[in-house]
């Protein structure tokens, strides 16, 4: 799952998938915006089957962040 995660945020922030890990954030790549941001949850939502919190939207701003919630979310699966 975390290498997924890794390609996904890759993909939507426009960057080389070896630049992602846990330490990613908005804060630390460039091209991770707003919009971004909101097509990271559509395409993390539809890749793993889940639906997030709004409070859960709101934290999802580093990799670490999405791989917590979809942990939580996956293990109530």
């Amino acid at each position: 799952m975390e290498q997924r995660v890794f390609e996904i945020v890759a993909q939507m922030a426009s960057v080389d998938p070896t630049d992602i890990n846990r330490d990613s954030s908005m804060d630390n790549v460039e091209t991770w915006d707003s919009l971004v941001a909101i097509n990271l949850v559509l395409a993390l939502e539809e890749e793993f089957g889940v639906r997030f919190t709004d409070e859960q939207i709101n934290q999802l701003s580093s990799v670490r962040a999405i791989m917590e919630a979809l942990q939580e979310l996956v293990g109530q699966a």
